[in-house]
């Protein structure tokens, strides 16, 4: 069986998780996030803790019984502490500005980016260059943080761009003649 999946989920005080047919709901201080159920799961909850056991012996329940164990372990995690991504911006004028569920980013083009954040999802700019992007979907959040990435990715020659801050940029040497 799944190392994963063995291990059970403790449910923390404040945080109400409701199994259902259809639904793995998980509220909290943080919001609440539902999931819909893998049919070769089990899901029990006991004691205040949630455990997975695969439905039947095969090697695709066995994988997801540890799948859908950290799935709804981030639900629980993110309705309690939330996840955040850290970006920051590399280059000479690049700047951000969160305003409200916007953010706006010079970063190098001719024209402004404007970016709207989804339902849930909270941004910040503690600096001009640098983002902080929240929320308790962990999913969400990492798509968030991934799409501000794409508007300009680091380039290899000077490191400008968008980076995670946790991202280490490989600066290629030039060209020699």
């Amino acid at each position: 069986m799944s190392r994963v999946g063995k291990m059970p989920i403790d449910i923390p005080q404040g945080v109400d998780v409701a199994i259902k047919d259809d639904q793995i709901s998980v509220k909290g201080a943080g919001g609440a996030l539902s999931l819909a159920p893998n049919a070769l799961v089990k899901v029990v909850s006991k004691d205040g803790k949630l455990n997975f056991e695969p439905a039947n012996e095969s090697r695709e329940a066995n994988a997801m019984s540890g799948t859908m164990r950290q799935l709804v372990n981030n639900m629980v995690v993110g309705v309690t502490k939330g996840f955040e991504k850290k970006l920051n911006l590399v280059g000479v004028g690049y700047k951000a500005q969160a305003q409200g569920a916007k953010l706006n980013l010079q970063v190098g083009y001719s024209h402004p980016v404007n970016k709207d954040m989804p339902q849930g999802i909270t941004v910040a700019t503690p600096t001009p260059t640098e983002i902080v992007i929240k929320g308790a979907d962990r999913q969400r959040v990492g798509q968030v943080a991934a799409e501000i990435r794409a508007v300009r990715p680091p380039e290899p020659y000077k490191g400008k761009g968008i980076k995670y801050s946790d991202e280490k940029i490989v600066i290629k040497e030039t060209k020699k003649k």
